[in-house]
Order: C-alpha cells, then sequence, then structure tokens
C-alpha cells in the first residue's frame, strides 16, 4: 500500500512538473540561462544537464536572473493558459460587514407563563394530559385540594360573620397571597360555602410546552406544575463567532432562511445582544424576534441567518479565494505581466461574504491571481528555498577561501 501510494504522488508530481512548471528547453535556452538542474523531492540533488532524480522524477530547470527572493517564478503564456489562470484587480472600496450564521428557534419568553402552586397540595382531575396541547386563556387546568387553602377559606367565612372589617380584609388578603382568584373570592364571600378543591384555570393562550405531573401527584410551591408558551410571537437566537462580535448592533438589519421552506425569506432586526460568551463553542448569542402566524416557525428549529453590520469604507479588497492560508502565514499570487508571477506575505483583515479586506501586502489596482494559485505558490516556495541553499552554500564557500588564505 505505502508503494503504490509513493508511486501515486511521484506520478502526480510528475505530470505537475512537466505540464504546467517546466518550460519546453528550446524555449527556456531562447529566454533564460540554465544555472542547473534540481531534484523536484530532494532540494540538494543537482545536476548540470536535464535527467532524472534518485525517484525516477524528471530534473527541475533553476534559470538565472531569478528576482529577489526566489518568489518570482515565470511561466509560459501557453502552460499559464492551461492552467486557466485568472486574476482579480485589488479594488479600494467599501466592503459591507457581513456575519453569516445560524440559529435557533425559542420560545419568546416574554409570552411563556410557568405554572406553580403557592401551597402544598394534591393535582386531582388534571385537565392536560400531555405536552403540546393548547389551551385558551381561561381554560380549566386542573383543581388542587390543600388543608391550607380549606383552613383559609373557613377564616374568611368566620371572619365575615364577625362582621369585623379588618378581619375579613385580612382573611381576603390571605387567601390572594395563596393564589385565589378575587372572582373565587368575591364568591365565597357571597355562598359562604368553603371548596375541600380549588380550580386552577389557564392564565394566557397558548401551548403546553412543559408537563412534569401527573393527576393525584402531591407537589409543593417549588415543583413546576406546568409551563405555557404563546407562539404568536418566537425569538430566533443566533451564534455570532468571537472574531465577529464587535461587528453586530442593536437595531441591525438580519435576513433569515429555513431550508424546508425554499425561497421563504424572514426580514428583522437584532433586538438584544447577550453579554457573555458561551464557554463551550466561544460564540456570542444574539436575539431576533418574529410574529409568527401561521405558527410556521416552530422552537428548535435551525435557520440560517445573515446579518449586516455595516461597512467598512476605503479599504482594500479581493477576492476571498485568491487568499491562501498556510496556517503561520497568509500569502496571494500577484501577477506581475508577461508570465511572470509574484508571492506575496498580505496580512487579512475581515471577511465578507466573496471578499477579503487586505491590510498590508498589495496595493490598488495589483492583478491577484484567483484560480491556478496554489500550483504558482508551490512552485515559488520551491524556487526560494533553492535560493537560500545557494546563498549559504556561496557563504560556506567563501568562509573556507578565508580560511585557506589564512
Amino acid at each position: 500500500m505505502k508503494v503504490n501510494i509513493l508511486t501515486a504522488v511521484s506520478a502526480i508530481l510528475l505530470l505537475a512538473n512537466t505540464l504546467y512548471f517546466s518550460i519546453p528547453a528550446a524555449e527556456a535556452e531562447e529566454e533564460k540561462e540554465i544555472l542547473y538542474w534540481v531534484a523536484p523531492m530532494d532540494a540538494n540533488y543537482r545536476r548540470d544537464k536535464p535527467g532524472k532524480s534518485p525517484m525516477g522524477m524528471d530534473l527541475i530547470p533553476f534559470y538565472a536572473g531569478a528576482e529577489g527572493d526566489g518568489s518570482t517564478v515565470m511561466i509560459s503564456p501557453t502552460i499559464v493558459q492551461n492552467l486557466g489562470v485568472r486574476t482579480a484587480k485589488a479594488e479600494l472600496t467599501r466592503l459591507w460587514r457581513g456575519i453569516d450564521t445560524v440559529g435557533y428557534v425559542d420560545y419568546d419568553e416574554s409570552k411563556v407563563s410557568h405554572i406553580h402552586l403557592r401551597t402544598e397540595g394534591w393535582i386531582e382531575q388534571l385537565a392536560v394530559q400531555s405536552e403540546g396541547e393548547r389551551v385558551k386563556k381561561g381554560d380549566f387546568l386542573f383543581d388542587v385540594y390543600s388543608p391550607k387553602l380549606v383552613n383559609a377559606q373557613e377564616e374568611l367565612v368566620t371572619a365575615i360573620s364577625t362582621g369585623n372589617k379588618g378581619l375579613i380584609r385580612a382573611t381576603k388578603e390571605r387567601l390572594a397571597a395563596l393564589g385565589i382568584s378575587s372572582s373565587q373570592i368575591k364568591k365565597l364571600q357571597k355562598t359562604k360555602k368553603v371548596k375541600q378543591r380549588i380550580s386552577i384555570y389557564a392564565p394566557q393562550d397558548g401551548v403546553v410546552s412543559d408537563l412534569p405531573v401527573r393527576e393525584g401527584m402531591f407537589v409543593k410551591p417549588s415543583q413546576k406544575v406546568m409551563t405555557l408558551g404563546d407562539l404568536s410571537s418566537v425569538w430566533l437566537l443566533a451564534e455570532v463567532f468571537e472574531r465577529q462580535s464587535q461587528w453586530v448592533e442593536v437595531g441591525q438589519a438580519a435576513e433569515v432562511r429555513l431550508s424546508y421552506i425554499p425561497g421563504k425569506l424572514w426580514q428583522g432586526e437584532v433586538e438584544y445582544i447577550y453579554p457573555s460568551l458561551d464557554p463551550k463553542t466561544r460564540t456570542l448569542k444574539v436575539r431576533l424576534r418574529f410574529d409568527n402566524p401561521g405558527e410556521r416557525l416552530k422552537p428548535n428549529m435551525y435557520t440560517n441567518v445573515k446579518i449586516y453590520g455595516g461597512a467598512k469604507e476605503n479599504t482594500i479588497v479581493i477576492p476571498l479565494e485568491g487568499l491562501i492560508r498556510t496556517g503561520r502565514e497568509e500569502r496571494v499570487i500577484v501577477s506581475l505581466g508577461e508570465g511572470k508571477f509574484e508571492a506575496r506575505n498580505v496580512s487579512a483583515g475581515i471577511e465578507s461574504g466573496d471578499y477579503v479586506e487586505i491590510l498590508t501586502g498589495i496595493e490598488e489596482g495589483d492583478d491577484i491571481v484567483t484560480s491556478g494559485q496554489f500550483l504558482i505558490d508551490s512552485e515559488a516556495s520551491m524556487r526560494a528555498s533553492l535560493n537560500r541553499m545557494s546563498d549559504t552554500d556561496e557563504n560556506d564557500m567563501s568562509e573556507m577561501t578565508q580560511e585557506g588564505e589564512m
């Protein structure tokens, strides 16, 4: 297996050297003087004439008159055409800070109700059987039996019989504090009949998003009985990368698309920016709010979000595909004309869509290679390495000569 892989790699490199980077011998002799021939995979292997390397690959010619530090290469026009090299001008223009990210739909927390009891008791006649059921405001949810509620009702009836207004007011306030509605208190004042079970009704329209109890359970005030969520409007929570966190501001326009509804576009704006980053994902959470007629946006749906973060004026911009990132540095290939190409180190700034800002390294109007640049960059890197090695050899020879004279 290893032999086959080496053979394949050698064949690819041989093909690349033969088709792309080797100027035909006749043209090379006419254009530039060949100094020596070098093995593609071993810069130390040099010969004075064409031949094969120890790995069986064609030797590559190295020409006189290499410019600068060896980062400039020459490729014949025929090879440039065969490579399909495309270029684009570096422009001094405006770059929009577009943030492309993902998000998910969640309940609008301003329209969510959590139902708790204010005293311990038993759930009876539970009208809601499962999560997802819809209720209307005022619908019966369940009955609760609580000895404390029974005692509080008896105290009100006793206070009414005494005619003490202060006592009546105090017992009514106690019932209200225990969660009894004003309508139920008025009915008790009128009938003077203590109810063993108190009915609980829905405080709003919505769907049951959480139902951790069942009929007959004993619950305490700390336990949640159920949660109701109104889907007439929803929140959309988007994740913004840490490096883009300074771009986003409240009020910026945003667009949302869902994969399951192709062609549909929701337009909104940033409503709130959370104050801290997620420690695991290193992203900043941003909130948008949308009206939701027909409830097409459902909680936990994933969405594609684009936030328009404003523009940066008068900056050098190139197509993103023209930027070469190696992990340690960033480069572009600049076309100098007449088949000459130069690899330049640059400093990249913000990215927006298909374009990237270049802070240093190129000027407005430079021709940036956007197709075939990786092959040219590989050749430029190899030439630079050979030049550095050649300079080292010359320095070593000079030192040896000086030592011999001494």
